[in-house]
């Protein structure tokens, strides 16, 4: 296994940029709308609640077996959450509904500031990528969905370590892909445990905080912290 970069002291220039997808790229309570109609209501505790089971089962089974054994793809993982979160908050999702939900995660709309982003990058000559917990068929489904084939250069999934973030062989998968070194690579994610995680393997990193959340109790800071996926560009001025 690859053990994590040492984080450098001060940050220069990284050579590329990866994203976190869910979350990051793609609205994950986005879906919320469709919930809100199924289950008038309780829409957005049903998003939220699914969201973070869908967390919580990516970490059990990948800590449960380090051989990759309980691994199973984000989308089944994903399913198992919905359903756990419907029977948590007592609503009855029939077979249709679940289908309905499933496919709207499916196709998750992008943050309205991705596009933009991406084309600035691109216009720099910024190679970008996706590392994501998510498996490759609902990576390429949520990418071609939003339009972004032509903006990314890799779309890399857990699935071939079989382990989810935070794991180091899934942060690792990165420099392998790039040819890079972590701390050349800008790491960018919207979820602050994952920015946490991204700096203690050792690359440069961005939280883009959107909700004004407190930092992570844990000693660590990300390398910068943005409100907007715009900040990315700071790392990376326009010649």
């Amino acid at each position: 296994m690859d053990k994590p970069t040492p984080r450098p002291n001060a940050v220069a220039q990284p050579a590329a940029v990866l994203f976190d997808a869910y979350g990051t790229l793609f609205d994950v309570y986005s879906v919320g709308l469709l919930a809100e109609q199924l289950f008038p209501q309780r829409g957005e505790a049903l998003s939220l609640l699914w969201r973070d089971k869908q967390i919580e089962y990516t970490r059990l089974v990948t800590m449960s077996a380090a051989d990759g054994s309980r691994y199973r793809p984000f989308w089944e993982i994903t399913r198992a959450a919905l359903r756990f979160a419907c029977q948590r908050l007592g609503l009855t999702l029939t077979d249709a509904a679940e289908e309905r939900l499933m496919n709207q995660y499916r196709s998750l709309s992008a943050f309205p500031d991705v596009r933009e982003v991406l084309q600035a990058l691109k216009a720099r000559g910024v190679p970008t990528g996706i590392l994501s917990n998510g498996d490759p068929a609902m990576l390429g489904i949520a990418v071609r969905s939003a339009g972004l084939e032509s903006l990314l250069d890799h779309v890399i999934s857990v699935e071939p370590v079989r382990a989810f973030k935070t794991d180091a062989r899934a942060y690792a998968l990165g420099p392998q892909t790039l040819g890079l070194a972590a701390r050349q690579i800008l790491f960018v994610s919207s979820n602050g445990w994952d920015a946490i995680g991204a700096t203690w393997y050792g690359y440069t990193t961005l939280w883009v905080n959107r909700a004004g959340l407190p930092l992570e109790q844990l000693d660590t800071e990300p390398g910068r912290i943005g409100s907007s996926l715009h900040d990315v560009l700071g790392f990376f001025p326009a010649r």
